[in-house]
């Protein structure tokens, strides 16, 4: 049973405005990359080719203009509109039934930012091994901000909370999903929650109850960055061009993945290293060329 990748990247982005009145946010730059490719390279690194970007349809010929259907990059993009922010769930069932069925599902939000050393290793983990629903879950300062939950001394969910207003738990979910083909049945009993939407913290606690949710705690090697606001967006711009900088590597370059995975071959990488006018990246992914 194949995998469907899905970004959402639809939000309205009011924590960015007045930029996000004009620019979906997903399209800002993280240093030196929009935004967008962070969650993209991240199921990517998964090892998924066909994705969906679920956008707006102000933005649709953005994402367009910048992603094209992915064929240079061995993979197959497809977009779909979300005009109405009716929540992280909705953003999934505007996919439609036909498109999902019988499908694997890695739901990861636009906005998030994954990397680190195990990143892959991760993610391969999660799919391998998924009794209904996977998250991943990270120590937070501040519970209040994210869906929290709960985990017994076994390390099994227990409980799951939207912005708790008592302190408990500190692990925050983080907006990377996998979900078994059973998530549309999931989706389609839900009800709208008091703000309006449905709730992706409903699609897990229903697995919660069915003892079918899994949680894998992301450890101190790898990052979770935030760039739904202005501070999230300059950290991760710093923390990218640090490592960048130390390293000399590059972080969600879709070129070096695409390679690295598998998914191009060495003369397809030529023909993006050739079609790339930035000197200095165009020099970056022929050092991976030679290198491998």
């Amino acid at each position: 049973m194949s995998w469907k990748g899905v970004v959402l990247a639809a939000g309205i982005g009011r924590r960015l405005a007045p930029l996000t009145r004009v620019v979906n946010k997903h399209l800002f730059l993280v240093y030196d990359k929009p935004m967008i490719y962070y969650p993209l390279t991240t199921l990517m690194l998964a090892g998924i080719c066909d994705i969906t970007v679920v956008t707006t349809s102000e933005a649709a010929s953005q994402f367009i203009k910048l992603l094209g259907d992915g064929r240079q990059w061995g993979l197959s993009l497809t977009f779909q509109v979300q005009d109405q922010p009716k929540g992280i769930a909705d953003g999934l069932l505007s996919i439609g039934g036909d498109n999902l069925r019988d499908r694997k599902i890695a739901l990861i939000l636009g906005d998030n930012i994954f990397f680190g050393a195990g990143l892959s290793n991760m993610l391969a983990t999660a799919m391998s091994s998924n009794p209904g629903a996977t998250v991943f879950g990270y120590d937070v300062a501040d519970p209040g901000a994210f869906g929290i939950v709960s985990l017994d001394a076994d390390g099994r969910p227990f409980d799951i909370i939207e912005k708790p207003t008592t302190m408990g738990s500190r692990t925050a979910v983080t907006g990377l999903y996998f979900y078994q083909p059973d998530v549309l049945d999931v989706l389609s009993r839900l009800s709208p929650s008091d703000r309006g939407e449905l709730e992706i913290t409903d699609v897990n606690r229903c697995y919660l109850e069915q003892q079918r949710l899994r949680v894998i705690k992301i450890g101190r090697g790898i990052a979770w960055l935030d760039g739904g606001t202005f501070e999230g967006l300059f950290e991760a711009t710093q923390f990218v061009k640090i490592i960048q900088d130390r390293t000399g590597l590059r972080i969600a370059c879709p070129e070096e993945i695409a390679y690295r995975r598998g998914f191009i071959d060495g003369a397809g990488l030529r023909r993006l290293i050739n079609e790339t006018p930035t000197a200095e990246y165009a020099a970056y992914l022929s050092r991976v060329l030679e290198d491998a």
